[in-house]
Parts: C-alpha cells; structure tokens; sequence
C-alpha cells in the first residue's frame, strides 16, 4: 500500500464533487470521511485508488492510497485528469463573474468536472442514458455493471469490452434493456474488440474529428458524441444544446414559459466561451440541487 500527499490550487470543493458522483449508485462515497473509491485501467490492469480530501475549498489537499507502487505515478497523472486538478479553477470562475450564471457558479463555487474513469465505460453508460429519466438510467446502469462488470476492493468496474461483445441482446433485456439500446452496446463493444475503434486514440483528435468518429457508429447520435467529449475526454467548451437538463435549468434561469429553442441557447450561451462545459456543468448542478431539496 502506497500513500501520497496532494495539494491542488483553489478553490476546489471536493465535498460538492461528492455530491455530484453520489447520483450514481455505482460510486463508492463516504462523505463522513470525504473519500470515494476510483477503479481505473492502468496499462490494461484493474488498480482501484482511495481519494480522500482533507483541506478546505481555498487550501485543498488529497491523500491517495493505492496497492500497486508499479503503477502509482501513471494512476496519479489520470486521477489529476479524472478530478481536474491540473488546471487551476479560479480562471474559471472569473470568467463567469460577471455573466448571468455569476449565482449559480458562486452557489457551486469549486466544484469541478469530473472525468469517468475511463473511456469506454463513458460511452456505453451514455448510451444507456439515452431518452431515460436520470434516476431510471442509474438504476439500469448499476444493473449492467453489477450483472456483467465485477468487483474489485470493494469498486466496482464496468465489463470489459471483450466481455460484453459476447452478450446476447436477450441477456440485456431481461435487465430491462430495450432490444435496440442493447444492440448498440454490443455493437459498440464489437467495433472496439475488433480495433475498428481505438478509443485511446480519441484524445489526440479536434472535438470535430471525434464527433465525426462516433456518430458513425450505430446508436452514437451528436449527444452521445457530446457528451463523450465532456465527460470522457474532458473537452472545456461544449454546450450540448439537445440536452433536456440544459434546456430546463435554462427555462428556469431565466423564467421562460417554455423550454428554450436551440437558437436562443446559442444566443444565452455566446459569451460563455471558451468555457461552455463549465456553464453545463453548473447548470445541471443548479436543477440537481433543486431535486434534492424537495
């Protein structure tokens, strides 16, 4: 077992980061002891890593903990990625001082992107979430993982691409997968195994090529796309317009009879650039805030 102290530039609020990755059932958070579990792959190997903050939102530190010594500098440089401690927030916040989510990021202040672990589990839990209430896509997610992923140090990985290439479409509905959704994460899962996707490749791409890349392939539309790019690649200036979460926390920022129309978005959105993923970030924190307060 190894430990490793970290101290990251503020302000980071890794107790809202909690927060927002205890949506997902799968995450394993302890916000007693401000720490959550992280399963990565390191050079193909499973190594799972213990995340604890022990400083406050202007002076934050981490304590890591991991097993393998071997991969411990590659598991530090994708956790930095994974949590957004590699570029300061502060720059951030100031660019949205002064426009009309200034209250939304000033509630939030510190709260960063946070990266899925790695990049395949990304894509297919977004293809899982497609067109499903949140709360309905988590629970199918945990399904998913649970029945075909595994455990390991208590952390819980996705099933291996291999792994779900050789699923059965039956085997996916009789956890409630609609018969097309489960013929898109096999489908996905085939391309990958059989190298006609290379995700790893992905990062070295414009956002344009890597919407280009995946919208070829079945069942990957531009949100997906979008959100791969958020959330998987951490790509700073995306504004998934089609999103329904966007669109409703926008209606109610602004007090609009309706949702707004792409358009109007864009016109919202103008002078939030080059940080857009940020103003998504916030603005589904603004509307996940108000659920759970009800």
């Amino acid at each position: 077992m190894w430990t490793e102290k970290l101290q990251v530039q503020g302000p980071y609020n890794f107790d809202l980061v909690l927060e927002r990755l205890s949506l997902d059932p799968l995450q394993v958070v302890d916000f007693t002891n401000r720490t959550v579990k992280v399963p990565l792959y390191i050079e193909k190997e499973p190594i799972v890593l213990q995340v604890q903050a022990i400083g406050s939102i202007d002076e934050p530190f981490f304590i890591i903990k991991g097993h393998s010594e071997a991969y411990k500098s590659k598991a530090i440089e994708r956790l930095k990625k994974v949590f957004h401690w590699h570029q300061p927030l502060e720059g951030v916040s100031r660019h949205f001082r002064e426009s009309d989510l200034s209250d939304i990021f000033e509630e939030h202040r510190g709260t960063a992107i946070v990266l899925d672990f790695d990049y395949y589990s990304c894509l297919v839990k977004c293809i899982i979430h497609q067109q499903l209430n949140l709360s309905f896509a988590h629970t199918l997610t945990e399904r998913f993982v649970k029945t075909f992923g595994y455990q390991m140090d208590g952390a819980w990985f996705y099933p291996t691409p291999a792994t779900t290439a050789q699923l059965r479409i039956e085997q996916l509905r009789a956890i409630q997968f609609s018969g097309r959704k489960a013929e898109y994460v096999i489908g996905l899962s085939e391309q990958i195994t059989q190298g006609h996707l290379q995700l790893d490749v992905l990062e070295k791409l414009s956002d344009q090529e890597v919407l280009d890349t995946l919208i070829k392939i079945r069942g990957i539309g531009r949100w997906t796309a979008e959100n791969f790019l958020l959330f998987g690649l951490g790509r700073p200036n995306l504004f998934p317009k089609a999103d329904i979460g966007i669109q409703n926390a926008l209606k109610i920022l602004y007090g609009l009879p309706q949702k707004p129309t792409q358009e109007e978005m864009e016109t919202y959105s103008v002078n939030w650039a080059p940080y857009l993923s940020y103003a998504s970030l916030y603005l589904w924190r603004s509307i996940e805030k108000r659920s759970e307060k009800k």
